[in-house]
Order: structure tokens, then sequence, then C-alpha cells
């Protein structure tokens, strides 16, 4: 039996293909008495700002990166290239810190 040990684990690239989603241990939250959106992890909190929030809403594992690009050019009228640029990088670097990971869609 092979045991994958995380620090041998590929790091996620991120593509238009990529499915993902918020892993067990991460939760967006809203804070009702600071009226903001928290991204909770152990030992950690991100407040991301409204954009960042519908970004990691549409992150629930069952869309691409690419069809939440598309979601989110409908939603505020704006060419999906630029979306598409902005979100892979956003989604890469909270994949990197662990906020978000891979999902297997088994296509």
């Amino acid at each position: 039996m092979t045991m994958t040990v995380a620090s041998e684990r590929k790091p996620l690239v991120v593509r238009p293909e990529t499915v993902v989603a918020l892993p067990r241990h991460v939760q967006l939250k809203f804070d009702k008495l600071r009226e903001m959106w928290l991204l909770l992890a152990p030992e950690r909190i991100l407040t991301p700002d409204d954009i960042a929030v519908r970004v990691l809403q549409l992150c629930d594992g069952t869309r691409s990166v690419h069809q939440v690009c598309e979601a989110l050019a409908e939603i505020y009228a704006a060419p999906i290239d630029r979306i598409e640029a902005d979100v892979i990088v956003m989604v890469q670097d909270l994949a990197t810190q662990g906020y978000l990971q891979s999902v297997e869609t088994g296509a």
C-alpha cells in the first residue's frame, strides 16, 4: 500500500475546467453582529469582499471555474474573458492557501 504525504501532493493548478469547493474544514459564514462575510478555517479568518463572496458561493463543487465565470458575466454584465482571468487568479490563491479544493467530477 502506498500513502501520499501532504508534502508529496501536487499543488492544484486552477484552469477553466477545474471544479472547486470549500473543504470540510472551511466555512463561508455571514457574521450578523459585524454585518460582514467571513471565510473561516482552523486558526484563520479571511474577510472577502462582495465579489469574492459571490465567487465563493458559486464554487459549490458542481460548477467548473468557467461556469462560475459565465454566471458572473451575466450577473455583472461584464466580458467573460476579463472575469475569467481575475477569477482564476483569485481561486488559485485561495486553493494554494487551503481555502478551496479540487472536486473530482468523474468526467
